[in-house]
């Protein structure tokens, strides 16, 4: 199985890990389809962040609702906003949707309504997706709403939206340090839980797997520590304008913890 958790991305710079990454569990996980595991991959956890009701939800005057879906002209954008649970993802979502009045498809909710569950694994507290039905539904949502622009949230949106749909990647980067803070605060996030997520966004993970598959052409970086939610959604804004050009490469966590002496206190796994 393709097991979605937490600890796959760049190790080049970083220490030897000290679990095999084979023996991680999160509490909450998602694991996607049935291929094994490759070498230095792990589950990353399925998100708590709050989804609307409904699969996908066009947004009107800041409320989420049903959307009737109908034909859709030849050009659409789909727009994935993606990064470490509890990065802020779904938040800004949200409001690039109202802003562009887009269309909003939240994976944790698509997965759940639409009973795009292989099975559960109780041992890991998990829930297995069906990586197959879950693109081809995505597809089928994306060509038949009549909206121009399609947000897409969700840490693992990049294996599940087909990538010829694809237009934009926004991978969400937080300073480890503001990050597990929101982690304990905001998501209630506590022992493994929350050093598996943690080493996710010191390590790249999210980063790593949008740029295997998008490459730098259509994958954007974003520092949002320290930034609101309306400062985010402005620069996501300026991006699919065209006033402001995507970029990679502009966190380097671990380095960083590594020059302020903080990196065994925030890199455990």
């Amino acid at each position: 199985m393709h097991h979605w958790h937490l600890l796959d991305g760049r190790f080049v710079s970083a220490p030897e890990p000290r679990l095999s990454p084979y023996t991680l569990a999160g509490v909450a996980t998602l694991r996607v389809g049935r291929n094994f595991l490759k070498p230095f991959q792990a589950r990353k956890p399925l998100t708590n962040s709050p989804a609307p009701k409904g699969i996908c939800a066009a947004v009107r005057n800041k409320n989420f609702g049903k959307h009737i879906l109908s034909e859709v002209e030849e050009f659409k954008r789909v727009i994935l906003i993606t990064g470490t649970p509890c990065v802020g993802k779904t938040s800004v979502a949200r409001l690039v949707t109202y802003r562009l009045n887009a269309f909003y498809i939240n994976l944790t909710e698509l997965a759940l309504r639409e009973n795009l569950i292989l099975e559960e694994d109780k041992e890991r507290g998990s829930r297995i997706v069906d990586e197959d039905l879950m693109r081809e539904r995505i597809s089928e949502i994306v060509e038949k709403c009549d909206k121009n622009d399609v947000v897409v949230d969700g840490h693992y949106a990049v294996s599940v939206v087909p990538k010829e749909l694809t237009t934009h990647v926004f991978v969400l980067r937080r300073n480890p340090v503001e990050l597990k803070r929101f982690m304990i605060e905001r998501c209630g996030f506590s022992g493994r839980k929350l050093w598996e997520n943690l080493a996710s966004e010191i390590l790249d993970v999210c980063l790593t797997d949008a740029l295997n598959v998008y490459g730098k052409e259509k994958t954007c970086e974003l520092n949002v520590t320290g930034k609101s939610i309306e400062e985010v959604a402005d620069k996501v804004l300026a991006v699919l304008k065209g006033s402001k050009k995507c970029r990679v490469g502009v966190v380097d966590w671990l380095g960083e913890l590594e020059n302020e002496g903080l990196l065994d206190e925030y890199l455990k796994i």
